[in-house]
């Protein structure tokens, strides 16, 4: 078991010009992480081969593994010009990992700016073969090159453990599994322990971040709080300081054999370097006392 750091965990201070993606290198190193995830924003690599050259270089400097690359991708589109292009542009990015030396990737099948009106499972079944036809493309190129694709519980549309399990069994690809996040489920209002029970078996990288919930009829007022399908309230908050059981979660993946990269992901209103610091310290203890 690695514990390593999404890049996403250090958007605020990348956006402010506070560090760059190598500092984050640096900065992960620095503070106990092994290993780095790319999430690429806030910066871009596909259209950067020098950067994505120094970053590669660096990380192997410091000791830290590239461990996955994180992007949005959506396969539902109303021509087959348009789905061909999606196609095209992700494959563009296979060729970055390959070039980088990363050997797994996380892509999305949906927009995640799904309106929740098209959240429904008739919108998911109706355009399931689409989902399941880009991944499959997607997953063919990846495995020349060693790749493991997969999909997260992310984006609404297909977040839920169930609806991840049914693209998952349709694309039937030995390189295409998941990268299971254990908060993302409470988005569409599935409790944490249910989803990663139900998916850990098809994981192949762990997600863990932790959310604060406030029921629908209960608004907490300002801050950054957003609303899941249902309306109920969810704020990003440091790994193990919210309101999910992180520590049952821990046990869970660990009794399941699971050995991989846990990645952290903090989006939280504290200091984002605080909040990762704290949330990769705290992983590390509950891991170890579990």
């Amino acid at each position: 078991m690695k514990i390593g750091l999404s890049t996403y965990s250090l958007l605020t201070a990348i956006r402010a010009g506070e560090m760059d993606v190598l500092d984050v290198v640096q900065w992960i190193a620095d503070n106990g992480g092994e290993h780095m995830e790319i999430v690429p924003y806030g910066f871009t690599l596909v259209d950067n081969y020098e950067l994505a050259d120094a970053v590669r270089d660096k990380a192997k400097a410091l000791g830290i593994e590239l461990s996955n690359y994180s992007m949005p991708a959506n396969f539902i589109h109303e021509t087959e010009e348009a789905f061909a292009a999606e196609v095209a542009r992700i494959k563009t990015h296979v060729d970055l990992l390959h070039r980088m030396g990363i050997r797994h990737m996380r892509h999305d099948v949906s927009t995640f700016t799904v309106p929740v009106e098209q959240t429904t499972i008739a919108y998911f079944e109706q355009h399931l073969d689409a989902m399941v036809e880009g991944s499959r493309q997607i997953a063919d190129y990846a495995a020349q090159f060693g790749i493991t694709t997969t999909i997260e519980n992310h984006g609404w549309l297909v977040q839920a453990s169930d609806r991840v399990q049914r693209v998952l069994q349709a694309v039937n690809r030995p390189n295409f599994k998941t990268t299971l996040d254990i908060g993302n489920f409470m988005c569409v209002d599935e409790e944490s322990l249910v989803g990663v029970k139900k998916n850990l078996p098809y994981a192949s990288l762990v997600h863990f971040k932790d959310f604060y919930f406030r029921p629908y009829y209960q608004d907490p007022g300002a801050g950054k709080w957003f609303k899941t399908v249902n309306g109920n309230y969810l704020r990003g908050a440091i790994v193990g300081q919210g309101d999910i059981n992180i520590r049952e979660v821990v046990k869970l993946v660990k009794q399941s054999g699971y050995d991989g990269y846990i990645t952290v992901e903090f989006e939280g209103m504290e200091d984002c370097r605080e909040g990762s610091r704290i949330g990769m310290d705290n992983l590390r203890r509950f891991w170890e006392e579990a």
